[in-house]
């Protein structure tokens, strides 16, 4: 069964992605998913405001040290100099998992505001980074804060990465807007070659013996893929964008449901940091023994129960809206 895939223009052998997260935080861990036999690999993300940070460190040297500051940075070798690159080990781990790997390397970066920050995305091509992963991770906290500036620091984000690399860039975006859809296709119009559904919000929760607000992550479980999937089966074949799913998967039986849906990959964490990157090939053998059962080409079932393109979206999730209230009737009804 021919499982290979394209994903942001680039050629992988399955549709099975590990995304960003702790497993691909080091050499080791990266050749032990690509070992595993996943199409691609996210790394890790790169902040924003760690690269803030960078950067300030050497403008207090610059205006310490003044005409000596090429000589007073020798006095700090744990300080990176961002005049050559802005954060030195992740460009490193780029550099040695591109040449180690077979599988293609995605460099992640993670911000929330339009800045030089974006520059960043350059140093990440030129490490050998096959693309680009742009993780928005934003809580607009400010309520006089329209629903279309928020829409539009989207598009602007987008727009500076794109303009500092030639390689292709993907958006991991949030569900949380007013017209998701709309989100999705005004940044495939700014040039988004991939839309990544959806990134978790990490919402803080409250202890009430010690009266704080905890914060923590949770690994995903099957219940959240509902939403992603969702909205993949609206946008497939609305956008020109390649569409990744993440979010929820921990059986074969997850990743088959977003291919149907009308993903072009699916990708993972919780489930290889549960089980181990090795995981991965049970995953992809499953999505194989599925299509080999019905004699179903990958190309086919893709997208195979995506929302049909001759019906509305909106009357069409309205309408299994109202099914699903009136199953609940009769079945939880039948109980009194």
């Amino acid at each position: 069964m021919d499982l290979t895939t394209k994903y942001l223009g680039l050629e992988l052998r399955n549709p099975l992605v590990a995304s960003a997260g702790p497993l691909s935080q080091t050499v080791a861990g990266i050749r032990s998913l690509d070992d595993g036999g996943v199409g691609a690999i996210v790394l890790y993300s790169l902040f924003e405001e760690q690269l803030r940070r960078e950067a300030a460190s050497i403008a207090e040297l610059e205006e310490l040290y003044d005409d000596s500051f090429a000589e007073a940075i020798s006095y700090f070798p744990n300080v990176p100099n961002t005049r050559r690159d802005a954060s030195h080990p992740y460009l490193r781990l780029v550099e040695e998992a591109t040449r180690l790997c077979e599988a293609p390397v995605i460099a992640s970066l993670n911000g929330a505001s339009v800045g030089g920050w974006t520059d960043t995305a350059r140093r990440l091509e030129e490490a050998g980074a096959a693309a680009i992963e742009l993780n928005i991770y934003y809580v607009p906290g400010d309520l006089t804060m329209t629903g279309r500036e928020v829409e539009q620091r989207h598009v602007d984000i987008l727009a500076g990465v794109k303009q500092a690399v030639s390689v292709p860039v993907a958006v991991k975006l949030s569900p949380y807007f007013s017209s998701v859809g709309n989100m999705a296709l005004q940044l495939d119009a700014a040039g988004a070659d991939g839309l990544v559904l959806f990134n978790r919000f990490l919402q803080p929760d409250i202890d009430i013996d010690r009266v704080t607000i905890e914060s923590g992550v949770s690994l995903s479980s099957p219940i959240e893929a509902r939403l992603p999937r969702t909205w993949i089966a609206v946008l497939r074949d609305k956008v020109r964008a390649s569409l990744a799913a993440t979010t929820g998967v921990d059986t074969a039986e997850d990743v088959i449901k977003y291919i149907l849906a009308g993903a072009d990959v699916v990708m993972t964490t919780s489930a290889l940091v549960r089980r181990g990157a090795a995981y991965a090939q049970v995953l992809v053998d499953g999505l194989e023994e599925w299509l080999e059962a019905r004699n179903l080409p990958l190309a086919q079932a893709r997208g195979l129960l995506a929302v049909p393109k001759d019906t509305a979206p909106d009357a069409y999730e309205r309408a299994g809206y109202v099914s699903a209230l009136e199953k609940a009737k009769k079945t939880y009804g039948s109980l009194r």
